[in-house]
């Protein structure tokens, strides 16, 4: 048995089967991740670029995008990396950091869509106020309370975690360092303090969730009182994306984490890490782009003949 004090490495979870099916899992990992760098780099540079989108949804759409970019690049790099090179390795400091960067970047995102729900309900039941209440210093120190909330989310889930002596071995059954299963190598019920933190975590996200739900019947009380039919479908094409984002994001986290013992296995882990970790990051910018015709106007400008008007 070892403990903590004598891990140096722990060994990911390779992609498994005969050659031609690394293969596969590679190029699958590597379009993902190209699709995911250029989709949310486009979005960045068109809001960016263009001076009519520098408004509080666009400023809170933007940080998404590089949330998205980062929570993905996180993780998929070292895995494809780890493939060319045949090694299954990540050492000890790599894996706590990425631990702590993933956390970070993911509880950022859940904080930050919470915020957008927020900036949804002020333009669509209190637009007069709009200007006062989501000012660009309001939405500045709102984007960096996200921010911060996150690193400091992370840095105890982090902390927490690599202060568990482990001695259950160092194979970590997922492609990247996911807090779940450094738990499963702890043997000491020290580990009851990180359930705890998670449980304290898990109220807060159910808070944040409440929050939303209560933002977005409003939105759609008031969009469906609306008299004209085209400022209802405005409201629901700057909305619709924003749902589509968050039901995505919530529905693939929720059952990673809060999934019955019983039904855990290697490979359910794996697809439930996939879904919500490298999908949301390359699926949210195709979301954003099809539905909101100011940013496929935006986008169209720097990819000629890629968005036209539908």
């Amino acid at each position: 048995m070892s403990n903590s004090s004598s891990i140096t490495e722990f060994l990911l979870l390779p992609f498994a089967g005969t050659q031609q099916l690394q293969l596969l899992h590679f190029c699958l990992f590597l379009a993902t991740y190209l699709a995911a760098l250029l989709g949310n780099s486009l979005i960045i540079t068109a809001i960016a670029w263009h001076h009519h989108l520098h408004t509080p949804m666009y400023f809170f759409l933007l940080n998404l995008a590089l949330l998205d970019l980062g929570t993905i690049s996180s993780t998929v790099p070292m895995s494809l990396a780890n493939s060319l090179r045949h090694t299954r390795v990540i050492s000890y400091a790599g894996c706590a950091s990425q631990v702590f960067f993933f956390l970070f970047l993911l509880a950022a995102e859940y904080f930050l869509l919470t915020i957008m729900a927020y900036d949804r309900y002020v333009a669509i039941c209190r637009p007069l106020p709009y200007g006062t209440l989501l000012g660009s210093r309001a939405c500045a120190h709102m984007a960096a309370a996200a921010w911060a909330s996150a690193a400091l989310y992370a840095l105890l889930h982090t902390a927490n975690t690599f202060s568990l002596p482990l001695c259950q071995g160092n194979d970590v059954h997922q492609f990247f360092c996911e807090i779940l299963q450094i738990l499963k190598l702890s043997c000491s019920t020290a580990y009851l303090r990180e359930v705890w933190l998670i449980a304290v975590s898990a109220c807060l996200a159910f808070g944040c969730f409440v929050f939303i739900v209560v933002s977005y019947v409003q939105i759609f009380r008031a969009v469906l009182r609306m008299p004209s039919q085209q400022g209802c479908h405005k409201a629901f094409a700057t909305c619709l994306p924003h749902l589509a984002v968050l039901s995505l994001f919530i529905s693939t986290g929720i059952f990673a984490y809060l999934k019955p013992p019983f039904i855990s296995s290697k490979s359910l882990d794996l697809v439930l890490a996939v879904l919500y970790s490298v999908v949301p990051p390359a699926v949210n910018p195709l979301i954003y782009s099809l539905r909101n015709q100011e940013l496929k106007a935006a986008l169209s400008k720097l990819l000629p003949g890629c968005f036209q008007k539908q």
